[in-house]
C-alpha cells in the first residue's frame, strides 16, 4: 500500500466511485482506503467531502491502471451480508425488486444459484427473476444450435437448484464483453419488466456482473444523462472487485422512447461490416480476437452536449521576446449531478458484491497466477488422443490419469489458451509434477520451490465413464471452477476408468452431459509422433448486422 494512514481523520460518507465501498484513510487493509495526504487534497476544499465524489480508492486505482490486486482484510461472508441486506430492503414503489442473476456459463451448474433464496429470506419475495448466462462468446459453436443447447442447461440449472419465492421470467445468453444479446436483454427487461422497480444484478464473484453494469450504464436501459453522471464500475479479473452497492437510475420506456428504439435497430440491422466507420470496423475486429459472438450496444437516447464556450483574454496572448507566454489557470471541470426532479421516483438498476465461491482455486492464486488461468480470449480448444497409461497435465493445477480401457479415448481441454497442457505416461507423472511444478513447463502455480510448499497438495477421484461414439463427448472433468475442463469422448460402449486430480480443498465436478458434446471435432489434423491435434479456431459471428454478398 502507498502513502500512509490515519486513524485520526472520520469516514467521509462517500462511496467509491469503482468498487463502492465508503472511502476514508484510517486503515491500509480496509476496505475504501485513499492515502492521507490524497483524501486530505480532496476533502478539504470548499465543497468538504463532496471533493471526494466521483473519486476512486487506492485499490480500484491499482486495479484499474496497473492490473495489480492489493488484498484486504474483508472476510468471504461480508460480500454475503451486503447482498442480503440490501435484497431484505423493504419494497419501493409497492413492488419488490426483479433479480438479474448473472451466471458464468463456463461455470455451469453454478455454485451459488442454489443460495439465492438464503440471500432473500422468507419475508421478501422477489417480483421476478431474470437469469443472464454470459460469457457465451468464449465458446466455440461446437455444432449448429448450440446456443438452444447452452439455454437449455442454463434453464435447467435453475429448476436442479430448486429456487423458490421469485417467478423465473426469462433466461437469456449474452456476452457482457462483446455486447453480444445485450440489445435483446434490454429489450426484454423494457417488455417485461418496464419501469415496475427496481433491478438487482446479483452473482458469483467473475460472473461478469460489472462489466454488465457498465455496458448497461451505456445503453438505451440508463437515463440520458447517467453516463455522464455516474461512474463506471472497477472490472478486474480479481475475485471480489465490486465491495458495496454501485446504482445508475432506470429510463421509463414509454411507447415513443420504444418506437424511436426499435427504428434505431431496424436501421442498425440492414447495415453491413463494410458500411461501418473505420473507427466501428477497429473497434470490431478487436471485439472478434476476444470472442467467438459479438454484438453492437447504441444508444438511442444521448444528452446533447453544449459546445463549450471559448473565453478570450488578449492580455495572454500579449507578450514581450523576453517572456514566456502565459497560460491562464485551467477552471476546474465541474462534474454532473441529477437533480432532485430527475431521480425523486427514480427505479434503479444496482450492482452488487460477487458472492465468493467456496472450493475455487481462483481462492489459492496470486494475482499474476489468476490472470493467466481465467478465460479472457475465446478459447481455442486442444484435443489429444490418450491411450491407457498415459496422463494429460492441466498446468500444475490439475491431472487426469487414463488407468483403463480397450481402445484410445479423445480428451479436449477447454481453458484458458494461457495455460499449459503436458502429456506424459503414468509411470514419470509424479517426477514430473515434482520436477515442474513451479517452473515453465506447467507454469501455474509460479513462484518456485517457497511457493509450492504452501499450495495445496493434488488429490485424487476415481471416475468411470461409458463412451457413447466417437464424435460425442460423454461427460465433462471440469477442474476446480476457473472455468476449466476436459471434456472425454470414447467409442461406444466403452468403459474408461479414469484417475482426476485437483488442488485440496477445490471440487471436482463430473458434468453429465457435457456442456460442448462435440467439442473434439473441433480440430486440425493429427501431429505425427505426439499425442496432440492442431488446434482450428471457428469464426466470429457478429449479431444486429447484415451479411454481405460475396460475388
Amino acid at each position: 500500500v502507498a502513502g500512509r494512514p490515519d486513524p485520526s481523520v472520520p469516514p467521509s460518507g462517500v462511496s467509491c466511485s469503482g468498487c463502492g465501498a465508503e472511502l476514508h484513510c484510517r486503515d491500509g487493509a480496509a476496505p475504501g482506503f485513499v492515502p492521507a495526504e490524497k483524501y486530505r487534497s480532496l476533502s478539504e476544499g470548499p465543497g468538504g467531502a463532496a471533493g471526494l465524489r466521483g473519486a476512486v480508492c487506492q485499490r480500484c486505482w491499482m486495479l484499474a491502471h496497473h492490473g495489480r490486486a492489493l488484498r484486504l482484510e474483508l472476510p468471504p461472508e461480508q460480500h454475503r451480508l451486503v447482498v442480503s441486506a440490501a435484497l431484505r430492503r423493504p419494497p419501493r414503489h409497492g413492488r419488490g425488486p426483479l433479480l438479474l442473476y448473472i451466471l458464468d456459463v463456463l461455470e455451469l451448474p453454478d455454485p451459488v444459484l442454489p443460495q439465492l433464496p438464503g440471500l432473500l429470506g422468507p419475508d421478501t419475495p422477489a417480483a421476478g427473476l431474470l437469469v443472464v448466462g454470459n460469457k457465451v462468446d468464449l465458446l466455440p459453436a461446437d455444432s449448429p444450435g448450440h446456443l438452444g443447447r447452452l439455454r437449455q442447461r442454463v434453464a435447467e440449472a435453475c429448476a436442479q437448484a430448486g429456487l423458490r419465492g421469485a417467478p423465473l421470467v426469462d433466461v437469456r445468453l449474452v456476452s457482457a464483453k462483446t455486447g453480444f444479446g445485450l440489445e435483446g436483454l434490454v429489450s426484454r427487461l423494457q417488455r417485461s419488466w418496464r419501469c415496475a422497480g427496481d433491478v438487482y444484478l446479483l452473482g458469483a464473484t467473475n460472473s461478469g456482473k460489472s462489466t454488465l453494469f457498465n455496458t448497461l450504464l451505456r445503453s438505451d436501459y440508463c437515463k440520458s444523462r447517467a453516463p455522464d453522471a455516474v461512474d463506471r464500475a472497477t472490472v478486474s479479473p480479481w475475485p471480489g472487485t465490486t465491495l458495496n452497492l454501485l446504482k445508475f437510475p432506470i429510463i421509463n420506456p414509454t411507447c415513443d422512447r420504444i418506437f424511436r428504439r426499435q427504428e434505431r435497430l431496424k436501421e442498425e440491422a440492414t447495415k453491413t461490416e463494410d458500411q461501418l466507420s473505420s473507427e466501428e470496423q477497429m473497434y470490431l475486429n478487436r471485439l472478434k480476437k476476444q470472442g467467438y459472438l459479438v454484438g453492437e450496444v447504441g444508444r438511442t437516447f444521448q444528452q446533447r452536449k453544449c459546445t463549450p464556450v471559448v473565453d478570450f483574454d488578449p492580455d495572454v496572448l500579449s507578450y514581450s521576446i523576453d517572456e514566456d507566454p502565459r497560460h491562464s489557470p485551467r477552471k476546474h471541470e465541474e462534474r454532473e449531478e441529477f437533480t432532485y426532479n430527475e431521480v425523486k421516483d427514480a427505479r434503479w438498476c444496482f450492482d452488487t458484491p460477487g458472492i465468493v465461491k467456496e472450493n475455487c482455486v481462483l481462492n489459492l492464486l496470486t494475482e499474476k497466477e489468476v490472470k493467466l488461468v481465467l478465460p479472457t480470449y475465446a478459447i481455442v480448444p486442444r484435443t489429444f488422443i490418450l491411450k491407457p497409461g498415459m496422463v494429460l497435465f492441466l498446468a500444475a493445477l490439475g491431472r487426469v490419469d487414463y488407468l483403463q480401457g480397450e481402445k484410445p479415448a479423445w480428451f479436449s481441454v477447454v481453458a484458458s489458451n494461457l495455460l499449459p497442457v503436458h502429456i506424459s505416461t503414468l509411470s514419470n507423472a509424479d517426477a514430473i509434477y515434482k520436477k515442474h511444478a513451479d517452473r515453465e513447463l506447467l507454469k501455474v502455480p509460479m513462484g518456485g520451490e517457497e511457493r509450492m510448499k504452501e499450495f495445496p497438495p493434488l488429490v485424487p477421484q476415481d471416475i468411470t465413464l461409458k463412451g457413447i461414439g466417437t464424435t460425442e463427448a460423454v461427460a465433462d472433468i471440469k477442474l476446480s471452477s476457473a472455468g476449466s475442463w476436459v471434456a472425454v469422448t470414447a467409442h461406444a460402449e466403452e468403459k474408461l476408468v479414469l484417475r482426476a486430480y485437483t488442488p485440496k480443498g477445490t471440487a471436482l465436478v463430473v458434468r453429465e452431459p457435457p456442456l460442448l458434446p462435440y467439442i473434439s471435432t473441433i480440430r486440425g489434423a493429427r501431429i505425427a509422433g505426439t499425442a496432440a491435434y492442431r488446434t482450428k479456431k471457428p469464426p466470429s459471428v457478429v449479431e444486429n448486422l447484415k451479411t454481405a454478398r460475396r460475388r
